[in-house]
C-alpha cells in the first residue's frame, strides 16, 4: 500500500514539474496571453487521484512553482493561496461530478472553465489586497481569466487523454508479489 501511495506522489510530481516545464516553453497565444500549463497539470493530477492528501500536496508545490514564476505583481503570495484553494476546489467538482455520473467530457469542461475562473478570482482577489492591480479587477477578470479559462479548457481535452493513454503504457506495481515474496 505504501508503494502505491509513494508511486502516486511521483507521478504527480512528474506531472507538476512537466506543466512548469511546459508553462516555460508555451508562446503568448492571444494578447501576449498563455494557458496556465502548471494550472492544467494541477488539475489533471486531481483528476487522476482524487484524494485531499494528494490535493493539498499538489496545491502547495503548485503554488510554490507558480510563486516561483511569476511576474505579475504581488502575485507570489497570491499564487501560494490562489492554487491550494483552487485544487480543493477542483476535488469538490470531480467529486460531486462522480456523484452525480457526469460524462467525463463534461467533468472537464466543468474543471477547465471553473478551475480557472476560481483560480484567477482568488489570485486577482488576493493580488488586489496585497498590491494595486495594473488594471481593475473586473477588467482583469474579462480580459485575462474568462480567455485563458477557454484556453485551459481546450489544452485540458488535449492534455487529459495523452496523460491516461501514456498511464496505461506504464506498468503497474503487482501488490500480489510482494506478499508472496515476504
Amino acid at each position: 500500500m505504501r508503494r502505491v501511495k509513494l508511486r502516486r506522489v511521483i507521478e504527480a510530481s512528474l506531472l507538476l514539474a512537466g506543466g512548469f516545464v511546459l508553462h516555460q516553453i508555451m508562446p503568448p497565444l492571444i494578447a501576449g496571453m498563455k494557458p496556465d500549463m502548471s494550472l492544467l497539470m494541477l488539475f489533471v493530477v486531481v483528476l487522476l487521484y482524487p484524494e485531499k492528501k494528494l490535493t493539498l500536496l499538489s496545491g502547495l508545490v503548485t503554488g510554490v512553482i507558480s510563486a516561483l514564476t511569476t511576474t505579475f505583481p504581488g502575485g507570489q503570495v497570491a499564487n501560494m493561496i490562489d492554487k491550494p484553494i483552487t485544487a480543493f476546489s477542483v476535488l469538490f467538482m470531480i467529486l460531486l461530478a462522480e456523484h452525480l455520473k457526469l460524462p467525463m467530457k463534461f467533468k472537464l469542461s466543468v474543471i477547465g472553465v471553473l478551475g480557472t475562473i476560481i483560480s484567477g478570482s482568488v489570485f486577482l482577489g488576493a493580488a488586489s489586497m496585497m498590491v494595486s492591480l495594473p488594471q481593475s479587477f473586473v477588467v482583469l477578470f474579462m480580459s485575462v481569466v474568462l480567455p485563458a479559462a477557454l484556453l485551459n479548457t481546450g489544452f485540458l481535452y488535449a492534455i487529459y487523454p495523452i496523460v491516461i493513454q501514456v498511464k496505461k503504457l506504464l506498468p503497474e506495481y503487482d501488490m500480489g508479489s510482494e506478499k508472496e515474496a515476504a
